[in-house]
């Protein structure tokens, strides 16, 4: 099997201006070809040090794979330091300055002088259009080690690598590999994986547990010649896990809960709507971020004074004097205005203390009140205490109570609410 290494170049992912991504799509895709990937580095814009891990990738490594400095400033040079390592030479190609004329052109710009030296590429090397930009790629060969160069921006990057390197690097692969994410919310990760504990030792396919803020996954890995074997192998484990943790799962390969939550209510021909006081419309955001929402949301209210919660909502202000704007009456009232309001199907509600300061009274930093309210009479209030204050409390509490509220809306939609 083919060892592979990334090396990120830009000083920029150094100082943390941009989060390198590409590393991470690139792992992802090379999994999926069988390619391992033992090593990943970045590097800054200086010659020297990239010569170094050059050198250094190469002696490890079958396929290095370079991505970012092929622009048309002095100090992007990993084309002509990866030609210089394998002393190849680079010459003009005239399709890609054609190319590159042609973006310009059509943006209504004239090519600077400098960008020509974008198509300046390796005499004997494999050329990669960019169908998204001005820098080509390309890959270049010598004594059985091959170097492949991407353009750092990711709407560059990723379809250049899908359409052009991936048909080069087919050759290094006779299998393929496939992941499955299976998806939790409401268990932890280390109850998720007591649960399936005899699982995890096996070899193919693998299953290993992840956990992200307030969720947890199980990646399923299985290793076959084809991607339809690979299934076929993953299936009976990935059914063995969903029959042990059942109605925690809220999806599988579903990139996030907001996702599951809206194919569901299209699945059923549901409306939501949504109140929201300490969240500050997150939950709305999420819906909204799924394309094709809006067939199923249409109402988002930011209750996040007393006055709004009372003059739109219909919340009984002597419940607020009594009880405080945190806490269970206020909560299933501002669920059950949302749904007079929007005359949604189903209507859920959060109000809480994300922090770093509390309300004034004695009640802690991430306690919150979650409720739903539906149609058919339905109307129930979780509470929730997160645990987490100080700082960085505020952002993760929004976050956990956005994700618990969807979480109630999936659970009523599966009829798991308890």
């Amino acid at each position: 099997m083919a060892i592979c290494e990334i090396i990120s170049v830009g000083t920029e992912i150094l100082l943390g201006d941009i989060v390198n991504t590409d590393a991470q799509f690139l792992s992802v895709e090379l999994a999926k070809m069988g390619i391992s990937v033992l090593h990943q580095t970045t590097v800054g814009d200086n010659p020297e040090r990239l010569r170094k891990v050059l050198g250094i990738a190469s002696e490890r490594s079958d396929i290095i794979i370079a991505s970012g400095g092929l622009g048309p400033t002095p100090d992007d040079l990993t084309k002509e330091i990866c030609c210089e390592f394998f002393n190849k030479e680079c010459v003009l190609h005239q399709d890609s300055l054609n190319s590159m004329e042609s973006y310009f052109k059509g943006k209504g710009l004239v090519m600077s002088e400098n960008n020509k030296k974008q198509a300046l590429l390796p005499a004997d090397g494999v050329v990669f259009p960019n169908d998204n930009g001005t820098a080509p790629g390309c890959a270049i060969e010598k004594d059985g080690k091959h170097i492949l160069m991407l353009p750092g921006p990711p709407r560059e990057l990723k379809p250049m690598f899908l359409n052009y390197a991936v048909p080069y690097l087919s050759r290094f692969s006779d299998k393929v590999i496939v992941s499955h994410n299976i998806r939790t919310f409401g268990i932890g990760e280390s109850v998720m994986a007591q649960k399936v504990d005899d699982l995890l030792n096996s070899a193919n396919p693998s299953v290993a547990p992840y956990a992200k803020e307030g969720e947890a996954l199980l990646r399923v890995t299985a290793m076959a010649d084809n991607k339809q074997e690979a299934d076929k192998i993953a299936q009976p484990v990935i059914d063995e896990i969903t029959s042990r943790l059942g109605e925690f799962i809220y999806g599988i390969d579903e990139p996030n809960i907001e996702t599951a939550v809206v194919k569901k209510l299209k699945e059923k021909g549901l409306t939501l709507a949504t109140a929201e006081s300490c969240t500050g419309g997150l939950i709305g955001k999420r819906i909204t971020d799924v394309s094709g929402s809006s067939s199923v949301y249409g109402c988002g209210i930011i209750s996040y004074s007393n006055e709004t919660k009372i003059n739109v909502l219909g919340v009984d202000e002597n419940d607020l004097k009594i009880h405080g704007a945190v806490s269970e009456p206020v909560a299933g009232q501002m669920a059950l205005g949302a749904l007079k309001v929007s005359g949604a199907d189903i209507a859920v509600s959060v109000t809480g203390i994300a922090g770093p300061e509390s309300d004034g009274t004695d009640k802690p930093v991430g306690l919150s009140f979650i409720s739903l309210a539906a149609k058919d009479g339905t109307v129930v209030v979780k509470k929730l205490l997160t645990g987490k204050n100080g700082p960085g409390c505020r952002d993760y509490n929004r976050l956990v109570n956005a994700s618990n509220a969807l979480n109630l809306v999936r659970l009523y939609l599966d009829n798991n609410l308890q």
